[in-house]
């Protein structure tokens, strides 16, 4: 005798099925992919899966096909009016609740401005604050040209030469001296 299958066991197979086509992606990877992520970049080296300049909209991911998003010292060469597309396009191809991490050069460090192909201004903890849509509603700035809703939180590499010192030292460093901080690490949550 057959088992007949109810409509909730088919929404479960499916939603494991499409589970398991989700998609991690390594933004801008260049030669540095992420384990366990595909490495996405304008140029084909070693690691990339997907040839394709970031800076060009839309990109070919479908909505919500992606799971979680890996970016490291790339957010820092996308030009500044280009950055909020860009995070809305991050936004479109995530999955509710799907997370992504932007590392970047923090602003009072001089790696921010090493590179010559790094774009103005450098980031620090604010630039992250426009791509949450209730944070853009209370100050008023609902008319930029932004549409996603990220929750963020955000942690620092600081510095070997103040590593070893205490806690109240480092918050006073991080928010007073210059290259005090080596990068920005930020984790956002799609809402």
């Amino acid at each position: 005798m057959a088992r007949r299958v109810t409509k909730k066991k088919r929404d479960d197979i499916k939603k494991k099925e499409e589970a398991a086509k989700l998609l991690k992606l390594d933004l801008g990877c260049g030669q540095n992919k992420r384990e366990g992520f595909l490495g996405v970049d304008k140029v084909k080296v070693d690691g990339v899966a997907f040839v394709q300049d970031l800076f060009q909209f839309p990109w070919p991911w479908k909505d919500a096909n992606v799971e979680e998003i890996h970016t490291s010292h790339f957010f820092e060469h996308i030009p500044q009016m280009v950055r909020p597309k860009f995070m809305d396009e991050c936004y479109r191809i995530l999955i509710p609740g799907g997370k992504m991490t932007v590392i970047v050069p923090y602003y009072s460090s001089m790696r921010a401005v090493q590179d010559y192909h790094h774009q103005w201004p450098p980031v620090c903890e604010a630039s992250f604050l426009y791509f949450n849509r209730e944070w853009r509603k209370a100050n008023k700035l609902d008319h930029y040209e932004v549409h996603c809703d990220f929750d963020f939180a955000y942690g620092y590499a600081i510095s070997p030469e103040i590593q070893g010192r205490n806690q109240e030292y480092k918050d006073m460093a991080v928010r007073n001296y210059i290259n005090s901080v080596m990068d920005l690490h930020v984790s956002m949550t799609k809402k």
